[in-house]
């Protein structure tokens, strides 16, 4: 009897992954108001139809990115979504730019796509995936 495709989670990992996959109304993840802060450096703020308004800043975002390989290793390493990667401890700490996007674009009505000054730019950010991760305080206590 073959058990591929059989994962081990924690009940943690179980609620957050069945809490994805609710149904969300529509006023709750269609942006009234969508201001990215790339000239700033700040984040973004989207206000949404149901009233609600979620901030980010950009290094969370990018910890935060939804392709598939950034997610799979978060996974990996039990990170959640805007959780950074640990560094390696070394002696001497190289230099690294603040993350940033370079450029910011919309994806049909759905998304924005990054692309950030790492390199790497395969996330979609749809608005049903940034109000899933809210920062905000309400959110954060759900």
């Amino acid at each position: 009897m073959s058990h591929e495709g059989i994962r081990i989670v924690t009940a943690e990992q179980a609620r957050r992954e069945d809490a994805e996959h609710e149904e969300m109304p529509t006023s709750s993840v269609t942006p009234k108001k969508v201001r990215v802060k790339k000239t700033e450096g700040t984040g973004v703020e989207i206000e949404w139809h149901d009233g609600h308004k979620s901030v980010w800043n950009f290094v969370w975002l990018r910890n935060a990115c939804p392709c598939a390989t950034c997610h799979e290793d978060r996974e990996k390493a039990g990170r959640l979504p805007g959780e950074a990667r640990a560094q390696d401890q070394t002696l001497l700490k190289m230099y690294q730019a603040p993350v940033k996007p370079l450029e910011v674009t919309p994806v049909g009505k759905y998304a924005l796509r990054f692309k950030w000054n790492d390199g790497h730019e395969s996330g979609i950010y749809s608005w049903e995936y940034l109000r899933r991760v809210c920062r905000c305080d309400i959110c954060v206590t759900k």
